[in-house]
């Protein structure tokens, strides 16, 4: 029977979502490697210290029928104001060890979110996302925060302006394969920022920072995000 957390997040037939478990580190390790085939897949180590800090917000999609994982969403909690707006991947997650986490934080950041090149178009990234926001509304946690690559960017540099390219996206005059995915999720676009994952070509290095604001929790005074210097 499902959880009345699953029924919530309207998961497709046959997947189940759940925290992450020590059995999950080589199936995620996979996955990472088929979505970013030029980086170096997450070690058991690393995976094992998100789970040491913060094992509550770090979540897997399973598919039932090969209980293989096919899709992961790592998040940590963060008072952003001690941060930039453009702060890349590795100054946010502490070099991937999250180490910064902050218990009572303002903010969920998802450091990631992968789902199996097998396993895509099925609703699974939408049902991360939205256990994230279900943690977000228990702990009456502010909103929720993230970098989505812009990865059809790679086509229109020097023809577009990065904040231009995001408004187009925004306004669904342009598709961007991650950027409009998030927007259809209910994520924010605020804006476009260099340098957050530097080594990603096909959004020659362009991100934009994303967030999600909880309606059920007011906002604490001056951590908007328009508030926060670039470096």
């Amino acid at each position: 029977m499902a959880t009345s957390r699953e029924a919530e997040i309207h998961l497709p037939e046959g997947y189940s979502i759940r925290s992450m478990i020590e059995g999950d580190y080589p199936d995620i390790a996979a996955i990472c490697a088929a979505v970013y085939p030029d980086e170096t897949p997450y070690e058991r180590v690393e995976l094992a210290v998100h789970h040491a800090v913060f094992p509550e917000g770090q979540f897997v999609v399973q598919h039932d029928a090969s209980t293989r994982v096919a899709g992961v969403h790592f998040t940590l909690r963060l008072d952003l104001v001690h941060f930039h707006l453009d702060d890349d991947w590795e100054t946010i997650t502490a070099h991937d060890t999250f180490a910064d986490h902050e218990p009572g934080g303002h903010t969920l950041y998802t450091a990631d979110m992968m789902t199996h090149p097998e396993h895509q178009h099925h609703g699974i990234a939408r049902a991360l996302t939205n256990a994230g926001r279900d943690l977000v509304r228990g702990r009456r946690i502010w909103r929720m925060v993230g970098g989505s690559r812009l990865a059809g960017y790679h086509e229109w540099v020097g023809k577009l302006a990065p904040e231009d390219y995001v408004d187009r996206v925004r306004r669904g005059e342009l598709v961007d394969p991650v950027l409009t995915a998030h927007l259809h999720d209910g994520w924010e676009a605020v804006a476009p920022i260099f340098g957050y994952l530097p080594q990603d070509g096909e959004s020659a290095g362009w991100s934009a920072v994303i967030q999600w604001i909880n309606p059920e929790s007011p906002a604490p005074p001056g951590f908007e995000l328009s508030r926060l210097p670039r470096r």
